[in-house]
């Protein structure tokens, strides 16, 4: 009896291990929600400057905040994300300028938002595997108005992770505007729409 319990917990010894090797084990544990909070915690350490709080330092404010996005953000997968099946409707060319008027339009819609931050705390909480190239990054804003959760969406790319969406309160940013540009591009060329954000930007 001794000798089949020690053959059954080597058996289980050798097949823990067998599993090991064949199953895929995620190697990201912990990186994405570090990586976020890096940015995130860069954001807030320019908001919180005081010298950049005067009407004078509000261009470099910007500036500092327009910095951390581009290597927070993956504008290009959120573009490829937003517009979904037409996004192959645009040129190399319109894709391209659209991903920069695109760009535009998230830092003069978000960036006042941003700027308004009154010191609130932020918790991140967990990460949550969506993909084998995915992963939601959840936190909360603790407010005088209650607690809001922000979700992250990362994929990762020449081994950096990058926020492809950003979820608020159950509002996912991509499904948002993706309704708003698949309005405009059904029954209208994609130059149409690409005019159009030009004017909303003031590029046009």
């Amino acid at each position: 009896m001794l000798f089949q319990e020690a053959a059954l917990n080597r058996y289980l010894v050798i097949m823990t291990l067998a599993l090991c090797l064949i199953l895929p084990v995620p190697a990201f544990s912990g990186v994405p929600l570090e990586t976020v909070k890096g940015h995130v915690d860069k954001v807030l350490d320019v908001l919180r400057d005081s010298s950049l709080k005067s009407e004078a330092a509000k261009k470099a404010r910007r500036d500092k905040l327009r910095a951390i996005s581009e290597k927070m953000f993956d504008f290009t997968e959120l573009s490829k994300r937003t517009l979904a099946q037409n996004w192959s409707k645009l040129s190399p060319e319109q894709q391209k300028e659209f991903v920069g008027l695109y760009t535009s339009l998230l830092e003069n819609t978000y960036t006042n938002k941003i700027m308004s931050y009154s010191d609130e705390k932020i918790l991140f909480t967990k990460e949550v595997p969506l993909t084998e190239k995915t992963v939601e990054v959840q936190s909360t804003v603790l407010s005088n108005k209650g607690e809001i959760p922000i979700y992250y969406r990362v994929t990762i790319k020449d081994d950096a992770w990058r926020v492809y969406d950003v979820v608020i309160e159950g509002v996912s940013l991509v499904n948002n505007y993706r309704s708003q540009f698949r309005e405009m591009l059904s029954n209208k060329p994609p130059e149409s729409m690409l005019e159009t954000l030009r004017k909303k930007v003031g590029k046009g």
